[in-house]
């Protein structure tokens, strides 16, 4: 597996577009690669969730709070993220990647889940009632907080599953997704938005480093030029206007 490493941020919606743009290579070439990066303040919107009638509004308060709207590649509802939480791709190049969803959700998140348990948190999969974005393999602490929250996109011959570890500055994530769940009618519970750092003591290098721990890699490799821009091209899909 191909390990990128990034600590400097980029405009969201261009790193956004970096993981779409990195999908779409993994599906040409084949072959296995992780990205760990540290995002800007980010609401990430899913598709389904800028055709709810109170869309601009969710957009408004994401604004209001300090955090830049996209829409993001893979599926689900609004997450929010921001430099005190550790992003994560991991593309995979698959000759049937809608038939291993299941399994991919399911072994990344044991995997995170096993992350961060070595730091100490008391970490399982399952969703939490309440949650925002829900699913079957969030990674909760003590089953009563969402900690990290994975969706997949596939393409033909390859799949992002993306994730975001949320570490420190839970408060912010809370404030910001309280109301945006509330423009888009979503229900949602503020006490199920938590980070590690409530749980444990431990930095975003102490996840990260957990993270590539638990993958087993160590080496890594720039995004390429050509990658850039390809996500240059690919901008308009992610980008928010209004």
């Amino acid at each position: 597996m191909i390990l990128i490493r990034e600590t400097e941020p980029r405009p969201p919606a261009l790193e956004a577009a970096v993981s779409h743009a990195l999908v779409e290579e993994v599906a040409q070439s084949g072959g296995a690669l992780l990205r760990l990066y540290r995002p800007a303040p980010t609401l990430a919107f899913g598709r389904l969730d800028a055709l709810r009638p109170g869309f601009p509004d969710a957009v408004a308060a994401a604004r209001a709070h300090g955090f830049e709207p996209v829409i993001r590649a893979p599926g689900g509802h609004a997450v929010a993220y921001h430099e005190g939480c550790v992003g994560i791709d991991e593309l995979l190049g698959e000759a049937d990647p809608i038939a291993g969803m299941h399994d991919r959700f399911a072994a990344s998140g044991e995997l995170l889940a096993g992350a961060l348990r070595s730091l100490g948190v008391v970490a399982k999969v399952g969703a939490v009632p309440g949650e925002f974005c829900p699913g079957e393999f969030t990674v909760n602490a003590r089953g009563a907080v969402k900690l990290v929250g994975t969706a997949q996109r596939v393409v033909r011959h390859a799949s992002l599953l993306a994730a975001s570890v949320a570490v420190s500055g839970a408060e912010r994530l809370r404030e910001v997704l309280v109301d945006v769940y509330a423009a888009l009618e979503l229900d949602m519970r503020a006490e199920t938005v938590g980070g590690v750092a409530d749980e444990v003591s431990a930095s975003v290098e102490d996840v990260e480093a957990a993270v590539l721990s638990a993958y087993g890699v160590t080496e890594s490799v720039a995004v390429s030029a050509a990658t850039l821009e390809r996500a240059a091209r690919l901008l308009p899909r992610h980008e928010l206007q209004h």
